[in-house]
């Protein structure tokens, strides 16, 4: 430990001097120890070397006297490997000597040394910070109490044209103004930070501090805008651009503290402190004093500071599938990470300002066993006026499980799903006709199943049936429209509408009638854990569609079987609302188990039918699943009632009963599947199972197609699942396995007549 250094002009050397961080206070008692005391309680040191040590570091001593001094009767390399432990722990600081000789900066030099920088240095050179005030008076920003508090805080002050600074604060009413979109290119040029501030309204927001290296304005205002979506449309409507200009609510103690709030983050950031909030936007709800530390992180896509073309990329190249060991089996799938590991990863995703969705919350209208949550407004759908029922089930995302954080983590994942569904304009597009295309093609009728009779009925059909059983115009063809690559787990291109495998897409004429739906979308804790999900709900909604379209009946599940505690505490808590609940097992050809959970009223007038459905290799989980997606829809039903704007939805649930829809019952006479009975394979890996399935779709005459939507600035991943001809469970009459399977299971002798088909759509 060298005694001596050079001082700032290169002549005589400095003498340091060892002593405790000035915000702590030391006291030592021969034999009871040394006692260092602070804000954040007391730290005890014992034994004789360390007390003798103590007492010398008062400021007062400087090192090459602390050494020779042999306190405790150490010699000098044991007193230097004490000190440097001491200062390695952050309790002892070298300073220059003489260095508190300057009067009434005690508390100060106190302050950097809490942070755990150099004092004597920051309070050497005072930093200089460039002032820029983005708006007027009449906006809302004042610059002159945050220039005061600049300069209180030792901190030079230049203006917007002034000359080089350490830091620019920059002063808004919104983060959204897009004047801020100037300075962020300027300063990403120069190689400077920025922090930005609205030291004005009831809440105040800090930070980030926006560096060359890190996220950039652009990032953030791509999360802020999905929060404000409504405004959005307002101002479009209204024809202006921009945020909404609204008034800023302010008193003088609020004014003064907000400029003293910026004026400290920016002289500890010129000082040399950095910590994790300066990445963060800070907000203060000056109402009730609560703050919050929003993470920005930045957008690997982004096209100002990164590399629009990744999310292009990413659908070029084939699907490749990776070993994917399972972490858990518990709960409601098989996954490659827990629970408790997603929310830890992704938990910044969850944010009312710089994630992907609000918040997420247990769905205050279920009851304890259910264990349903709801993550904020699903910013992937653009739809509005949509009734309770598909309010709670599409426009918002849920979360659903066998234990609360298995459902927080359902939510959280549905909203990555959702939200990296959404077209941004980044995707890869082919512009083309189906005949130009070739045999790459997709017709998206193979995939949508529509039947003619149903196009030609449409326009009847529509204002009488829910949105989701909307029929579009036939696609036609001949017509160009974009094309967005899928691929086959062999490798195989495979090409469909973008509008199709994308929310939101702009549709020209001839895409009208083709529009996303869930179908096949999943997230999971890896690609392939993604692509099982995906896949499995594909053959839970084919195998629900064949149930459900020729209302077959079908065994019960014997529940007892499966030895489960948390089964039979959902079946208590039915009985505890005066409901009953059954399940049905409606696997199909396919020999994947697929269950039905069923619950009615028994003390009502209505007896409010409503139902789940799972499927998944492990029976176990297929049904597990079934009954949380069960108590999923039950606080929709609970709190809404018949109160419904779903037409389908109503009419179901007023009219409805066991009696008349017998199908809903297990079937008469035939034994109770148990447990024992269903076929299942335990695989270790995840991507074991998904070649299973795979083989199994192509021994059935199907193909697994796979489109990776995963957002490079989410990570969670996301794939869209495709397998042309599989029915999905909405109201779609193509012929095709609708029509055969029933006949090959022996369900049915001959297919169902159209005309004879369950009158009510499937509304879930």
């Amino acid at each position: 430990m060298d005694a001596r250094v050079p001082d700032d002009g290169g002549g005589a050397a400095t003498p340091q001097v060892p002593a405790f961080r000035r915000h702590l206070r030391a006291e030592v008692r021969a034999g009871k120890g040394a006692y260092l005391f602070s804000e954040q309680g007391v730290i005890a040191m014992r034994g004789a070397k360390i007390e003798s040590l103590a007492a010398l570091l008062d400021g007062t001593h400087d090192l090459d006297r602390l050494l020779r001094g042999r306190p405790g009767g150490m010699p000098p390399e044991e007193v230097a490997a004490l000190l440097a432990q001491l200062v390695d722990a952050g309790l002892v600081t070298l300073r220059s000597h003489g260095g508190d000789t300057r009067p009434g900066d005690e508390r100060a030099l106190a302050y950097w040394d809490a942070c755990g920088i150099d004092a004597d240095l920051v309070t050497a050179r005072p930093g200089t910070v460039r002032l820029v005030a983005v708006g007027d008076s009449a906006d809302g920003v004042d610059a002159g109490p945050v220039e005061r508090a600049l300069a209180g805080a030792g901190l030079d002050v230049v203006g917007a044209d002034g000359g080089a600074a350490d830091l620019s604060v920059v002063l808004c009413a919104d983060y959204l103004d897009p004047r801020l979109a100037a300075i962020d290119h300027a300063h990403r040029r120069a190689g400077r930070p920025w922090l930005l501030a609205r030291p004005s309204g009831a809440q105040v927001w800090i930070g980030p501090v926006l560096r060359p290296d890190g996220a950039c304005w652009h990032c953030l205002t791509h999360r802020l805008w999905g929060h404000r979506h409504a405004e959005a449309c307002v101002q479009q409507e209204l024809g202006h651009a921009g945020p909404a200009r609204r008034p800023v609510p302010a008193l003088p103690p609020l004014t003064a503290a907000a400029a003293h709030l910026v004026a400290l983050e920016a002289a500890k950031w010129v000082a040399g402190y950095r910590h994790h909030g300066q990445q963060c936007v800070w907000t203060l709800d000056t109402l009730d004093l609560q703050g919050r530390l929003h993470e920005l992180r930045r957008r690997p896509q982004c096209p100002s500071c990164g590399d629009p073309w990744l999310v292009a990329w990413r659908s070029v190249r084939p699907v490749e599938l990776k070993p994917a060991k399972k972490a858990t089996t518990g709960g409601g799938g098989h996954r490659t990470a827990t629970p408790a590991q997603m929310l830890d990863r992704y938990r910044h995703l969850v944010s009312p300002v710089t994630g992907i969705v609000k918040e997420i919350r247990p769905d205050p209208a279920a009851p304890a066993f259910a264990n349903a949550y709801r993550s904020g407004p699903n910013i992937a759908r653009g739809v509005t006026g949509m009734a309770a029922l598909r309010a709670g089930l599409r426009c918002e995302n849920g979360g659903k499980g066998v234990t609360p954080l298995d459902a927080e983590v359902g939510a959280l994942c549905e909203a990555a799903e959702r939200f990296s569904g959404n077209f941004q304009g980044d995707e890869l597009r082919i512009r083309g006709s189906y005949h130009e295309l070739g045999e790459e093609a997709v017709h998206p009728n193979t995939c949508m199943l529509f039947a003619d009779r149903q196009y030609a009925g449409r326009a009847t059909w529509n204002p009488e049936h829910a949105d989701f059983q909307r029929v579009g115009e036939p696609f036609d063809p001949a017509a160009r429209v974009d094309w967005t690559p899928l691929w086959s787990l062999s490798g195989r291109r495979r090409l469909l509408p973008t509008s199709y495998l994308y929310y939101g897409s702009p549709c020209d004429g001839a895409a009208r009638g083709v529009r996303a739906d869930s179908n096949g979308s999943a997230a999971g804790s890896s690609v392939e854990d993604a692509i099982l999900q995906g896949a499995l709900e594909l053959v839970e909604r084919d195998a629900v569609a064949i149930w459900w379209y020729n209302r077959t009946p079908v065994p019960g599940v014997d529940l007892a079987s499966f030895a489960d505690p948390w089964l039979d505490e959902v079946v208590a808590g039915y009985a505890g609302l005066g409901r009953e609940l059954w399940v049905l097992d409606v696997t199909s050809d396919l020999g994947i188990p697929v269950t039905v959970a069923l619950s009615r009223r028994i003390d009502g007038p209505h007896e409010d039918v409503i139902f789940g459905f799972g499927a998944h290799l492990d029976p176990r989980i297929a049904v597990r699943r079934a009954v949380t997606e069960l108590n999923q829809m039950l606080p929709v039903v609970q709190s809404a009632g018949h109160d419904l704007d779903d037409p389908d939805a109503r009419r179901w649930l007023s009219y409805a009963t066991v009696a008349n829809q017998p199908y809903l019952r297990p079937a008469a006479g035939v034994r109770m599947r148990t447990a024992a009975e269903f076929r299942f394979v335990n695989r270790p890996d995840v991507r074991d199972d998904v070649e299973a399935l795979d083989r199994l779709f192509t021994r059935a005459g199907l193909e697994l197609l796979v489109l990776d939507q995963t957002r490079p600035d989410v990570g969670i991943p996301v794939v869209k699942v495709v397998v042309p001809g599989l029915r999905p469970f909405w109201a779609r009459f193509a012929p095709g396995r609708l029509f055969d399977v029933p006949v090959r299971l022996g369900r049915l002798a001959a297919p169902t007549p159209y005309e004879r088909l369950n009158p009510f759509p499937m509304f879930l």
